[in-house]
C-alpha cells in the first residue's frame, strides 16, 4: 500500500501498518516530501518510494491500495485519481468535503468496481459492539436513542477557527455510531448550533440535533467542545430505550440494561452484557476489515455506499442549522 499524508494521522497509520502482518507499506506521499522522509526515518521504515506527487508514487510503487490520511479538502482528488486507476482506497473521514464530491466518488467506485472504504475508527470499539449486542438481545431494538458529548479541549490551530468545529470535525463519529447501534438510515434532521459566550472557539462549539431514522426511531445529540467539568468520554454517553427497557453506556465502562418481561412492566431486572471481542480496535480494526474485504469481495463497515449516509447526517445538520428548517436527507 501507499500512504498519503505524513501529519499526525498519517504517522498513526504508518505505525499500525508497520505492525500489521496483512499489509506492507511501499510508498509514502506528502506535499512536503521531507516531512514524509523524516517520518519514515523516525519509524525506521526502509525501502519506501517517498514522493510529493501521488501519480508518481502509484507508477513507481504499483500498490494494491492507498490509505488516504491527507487533509479533508484533498480526499476527493486523491480518491478520484485512485478509483479511476482501479486502485482501492481506505480513506480517513470525511469521505469528501461535500456531499456532491462524495456522490461522485461513490459513482466512480461503482463504475470501476473498485473498493472504497472510509475508516470510521470509533466503530471499531469493543465497548460499542458490546452495547449494540446488549440492545439487540434485551431491548428488542430501540425506538429512542440519545447521545451526549461534552468536552473542553484546547486544540489551538484550525479547529478553533472553523465555522462549525464540533459538527464538522467530531460529530460524525457519534452520528455514525448511532447508525451502527440502530441499523437504521437517517431521514430528516432539525439542528441548531451556537457558541456560548465563554467559548474559545471562533465558530459554533455547541450543537443540539434531532434525527428521524427509518423504523420511526428518533436519535438526539447534544454536544459541546467548551463544556468545562463532568466531561463525557470521547465516545459520548448513550441511552437507548426499547419496549423491554433501557440500556446505557458511558463510553468507557461496561454498558448495562434494566429490562422487564411483562407489559405493563413489573419488576425490572438488571442485565449484564456479554462482552464482544474484536480482532482489532481503532484504525487497526479498520485496516483488518479493509484487507479482509479486499481479499473476499465482501463489503466492509464504512464502504462508501454506506458511509455517505453518515456524511449526509453532518451536511444536512449544517443545512438545518443555517436555514432554521428541518432538512430531508438524500445520499
Amino acid at each position: 500500500m501507499v500512504l498519503v499524508g505524513a501529519g499526525g494521522m498519517g504517522r498513526a497509520w504508518a505505525r499500525v501498518i508497520a505492525a500489521s502482518s496483512d499489509a506492507e507499506l511501499v510508498g509514502w506521499v506528502d506535499l512536503l516530501k521531507d516531512r514524509a522522509a523524516e517520518a519514515a526515518d523516525e519509524l525506521q521504515l526502509e525501502d519506501l518510494a517517498i514522493e510529493d506527487d501521488l501519480e508518481a508514487a502509484l507508477s513507481l510503487a504499483r500498490p494494491d491500495f492507498v490509505v488516504d490520511a491527507a487533509i479533508p479538502e484533498a480526499h476527493h482528488e486523491i480518491t478520484r485519481l485512485c478509483l479511476d486507476r482501479e486502485i482501492a482506497v481506505l480513506g480517513e473521514k470525511p469521505m469528501a468535503a461535500t456531499l456532491d464530491q462524495a456522490r461522485d466518488l461513490v459513482a466512480r467506485s461503482e463504475r470501476s468496481s473498485t473498493l472504497f472504504m472510509v475508516s470510521q475508527n470509533r466503530r471499531y470499539n469493543a465497548g460499542l459492539a458490546t452495547y449494540r449486542d446488549l440492545i439487540a438481545r434485551h431491548l428488542g431494538g430501540t425506538g429512542q436513542l440519545s447521545a451526549e458529548f461534552y468536552r473542553a479541549p484546547h486544540f489551538g490551530g484550525f479547529r478553533e477557527e472553523m465555522d462549525s468545529p464540533l459538527l464538522v470535525d467530531m460529530a460524525i463519529h457519534t452520528f455514525d455510531a448511532a447508525r451502527y447501534l440502530t441499523g437504521a438510515d437517517p431521514l430528516t434532521v432539525a439542528c441548531s448550533e451556537f457558541n456560548p459566550p465563554w467559548s474559545w472557539y471562533r465558530g459554533a462549539a455547541s450543537v443540539v440535533a434531532e434525527f428521524e431514522l427509518t423504523g420511526g426511531i428518533r436519535f438526539t445529540y447534544q454536544g459541546s467542545w467548551c463544556a468545562v467539568g463532568h466531561e463525557t468520554s470521547w465516545d459520548s454517553s448513550w441511552r437507548a430505550i426499547g419496549a423491554a427497557g433501557t440500556a446505557i453506556w458511558d463510553g468507557i465502562t461496561s454498558p448495562a440494561a434494566e429490562v422487564t418481561s411483562s407489559a405493563p412492566p413489573a419488576a425490572l431486572t438488571v442485565v449484564e452484557p456479554v462482552p464482544v471481542a474484536l480482532p482489532g480496535e481503532g484504525i487497526a480494526g479498520a485496516l483488518l476489515d479493509f484487507v479482509a474485504a479486499f481479499r473476499s469481495g465482501q463489503p466492509p463497515m464504512g464502504e462508501c455506499h454506506d458511509n455517505i449516509k453518515s456524511l449526509a447526517m453532518v451536511m444536512s445538520a449544517l443545512e438545518s442549522s443555517r436555514t432554521g428548517r428541518r432538512v430531508a436527507m438524500s445520499f
